[in-house]
């Protein structure tokens, strides 16, 4: 086992962490929910920012800087389809009376106040602790992070279904505490079926926002093995 250890931040699926894992480093899934039966660490990661951010007792005395945070932080209230929620044009407030749009939108600021101070002190913890972080959200140029955050983002995928994954929708990665890689990976791409962003879709108990989140294991190997790992380090043995 390599010495060093990968934290999947709201990843429930065990995509990255068993990419990891099947890479010989040690990895850990945290999250509040357990659908997929892949949390290691069932806890309430909002929480623990907060008490970290105040100079709490936290999991992050348990990760150190030669380990690295991957958070895949919940990005509904930072994407464009919340400009429609705020509008009152979304299909499932187009009946609603003004003064009852007009308090959802108090509703929809604050979540989207919280979610943004918590992702901003999640940062600010890993700048503190000297904590590699990667951080995933999808992008388009009115996400809210693209227009309203301190940092840019350091790698922007237009389309994932080109290093192999399920869904062609544009995402951004920031780097904070390391850099990208950029390896070379010369296996050729194994075929996936495409799948579209279907708000309407649903798997058993598991929610349409968690399956659109869904990435495929080949693109977390080639994304892994390109921009986290060492050249000789992401070898397929």
């Amino acid at each position: 086992m390599k010495n060093k250890t990968f934290h999947c931040l709201f990843e429930q699926s065990g995509t990255f962490k068993n990419e990891f894992k099947k890479l010989g480093y040690k990895a850990y899934d945290y999250d509040i929910l357990n659908d997929f039966s892949e949390t290691d660490y069932v806890i309430d990661l909002f929480e623990e920012i907060e008490k970290a951010y105040g100079n709490k007792k936290s999991i992050f005395d348990g990760i150190n800087k030669k380990d690295m945070i991957i958070a895949f932080f919940p990005c509904i209230r930072f994407e464009d389809q919340i400009q429609m929620h705020f509008r009152g044009t979304s299909y499932q407030y187009k009946k609603y009376t003004l003064e009852q749009k007009l308090q959802k939108d108090i509703e929809l600021h604050k979540d989207l106040h919280n979610l943004y101070c918590l992702i901003t002190k999640l940062t600010i913890v890993c700048i503190r602790k000297k904590i590699p972080l990667i951080i995933e959200n999808p992008y388009s140029t009115t996400h809210y992070l693209v227009k309203y955050w301190a940092i840019p983002y350091t790698i922007l995928d237009n389309d994932r279904t080109q290093n192999g994954d399920y869904y062609e929708k544009p995402t951004q990665y920031w780097f904070i505490n390391c850099k990208p890689k950029n390896n070379f990976i010369f296996e050729p791409i194994k075929l996936v079926n495409k799948k579209i962003c279907n708000y309407q879709v649903k798997q058993g108990n598991i929610n349409r926002t968690v399956l659109r989140s869904m990435i495929h294991p080949q693109y977390a190997n080639r994304f892994i093995r390109t921009y986290i790992l060492d050249d000789k380090e992401g070898e397929i043995k």
